[in-house]
């Protein structure tokens, strides 16, 4: 069974629903038949990298206060230390993306994309460090087990793995997605937003049971 996975590195809520997919995934009967593929989704793709504070960027994008936007936060760091993932709240930066979706997608020709974006979420939402820093992304990406020489060639050429990312952008807008985390089972079922892990098992057997019906 094939399942699609769009997410953005820079969002909490897809920090804490890839884990619930996950426990979700972990509880299915088939799991070991199931194929999952990562997508990109930017969700600020005309952001440029600097030292902002991620609480103050996106309060003042979508018009709250800041007392609200890190209440939010608090609410991301609460769900996502229930499934045993560390958040620190406040400290992370407003940046561009693109550059992690590229790197992504270069892992996956070496079999290696689940491992380097599990640490670049880890990197952003536990250690605070900015993914948005070349030396933080090639350090992540060895960590990760690709080759720093080819690492760095991807990163030095805009055009590398750009269309890629591209395609999954426009396959998500075809899709009826206007934000992450978004999954799709077999073309057919939809899954937005943070759902619980019982939920992703009950729409994997949904999946599994009208695949085999068919």
């Amino acid at each position: 069974m094939h399942v699609e996975m769009w997410t953005d590195v820079a969002c909490p809520w897809c920090y804490v629903g890839r884990e619930h997919f996950r426990q979700g995934l972990a509880a299915f009967a088939h799991r070991d038949q199931v194929e999952v593929v990562q997508r990109s989704f930017e969700l600020n793709p005309r952001a440029e990298n600097g030292t902002i504070p991620i609480v103050d960027a996106v309060a003042e994008q979508y018009g709250r206060t800041r007392d609200q936007q890190v209440a939010r936060e608090e609410q991301a760091a609460a769900m996502a230390n229930a499934v045993g993932l560390e958040f620190r709240v406040g400290g992370r930066v407003f940046g561009n993306t693109f550059d992690v979706h590229r790197l992504s997608h270069f892992a996956a020709t070496r079999g290696l994309q689940s491992e380097v974006l599990d640490l670049a979420f880890r990197v952003n939402f536990a250690r605070e460090a900015s993914i948005y820093d070349r030396e933080t992304l090639v350090g992540l990406a060895v960590e990760a087990g690709l080759a720093e020489a080819e690492v760095r060639e991807v990163l030095d050429d805009p055009d590398a793995y750009a269309d890629e990312v591209r395609s999954d952008e426009r396959l998500a807008a075809e899709l009826g997605a206007n934000g992450v985390p978004f999954f799709v089972l077999e073309r057919r079922y939809g899954v937005s937003g943070v759902q619980s892990p019982a939920m992703f098992t009950r729409a994997l057997e949904q999946a599994w049971a009208d695949r085999a019906a068919a």
